[in-house]
């Protein structure tokens, strides 16, 4: 069984690549948004021309990021989206809310500290999880039916 999982969210830490390296030999294949924080900022401008207002560069990015998004969203049998601790990740929250509209697994990954803000999220999500290894244990479990060792 081929696993498509979307792994969303916070872009500051190495959680991405725990989950990849973590669930290697799995039959998982793993897609993500663009994690280079300025190209992401950027993209709408350096490939549709400049805008003076910040608010139509903003735009312009974030609808360029949409279109890789939400293809990986829709594409995606399991989406897992990360709140980090640093910021408020409203991208991440919409995001959690496409897969739930589209009907998606969702696997919420935080820590503690995020258990009532997220409570909406979290009741959305399939599974909660603080730590990527338990994300890694999840795609292991559904496709080989075995607790971790």
């Amino acid at each position: 069984m081929t696993l498509k999982v979307y792994l969303s969210g916070e872009i500051h830490t190495g959680w991405r690549e725990e989950i990849m390296e973590g669930a290697a030999g799995l039959d998982v294949w793993f897609s993500a948004p663009v994690t280079d924080h300025d190209a992401s900022d950027d993209c709408g401008v350096a490939i549709l021309g400049a805008e003076e207002n910040k608010f139509w560069h903003d735009r312009k990015g974030a609808q360029l990021n949409a279109i890789r998004t939400r293809k990986g969203i829709e594409d995606a049998d399991i989406v897992v989206v990360r709140f980090g601790e640093k910021y408020k990740q409203w991208n991440a929250a919409f995001d959690a809310g496409m897969a739930a509209a589209l009907g998606k697994s969702l696997i919420v990954l935080h820590g503690p500290e995020h258990q009532h803000p997220l409570k909406e999220v979290d009741a959305a999500a399939l599974a909660v999880a603080e730590h990527p290894f338990q994300v890694v244990q999840i795609l292991e479990y559904i496709i080989n039916g075995k607790l971790p060792a």
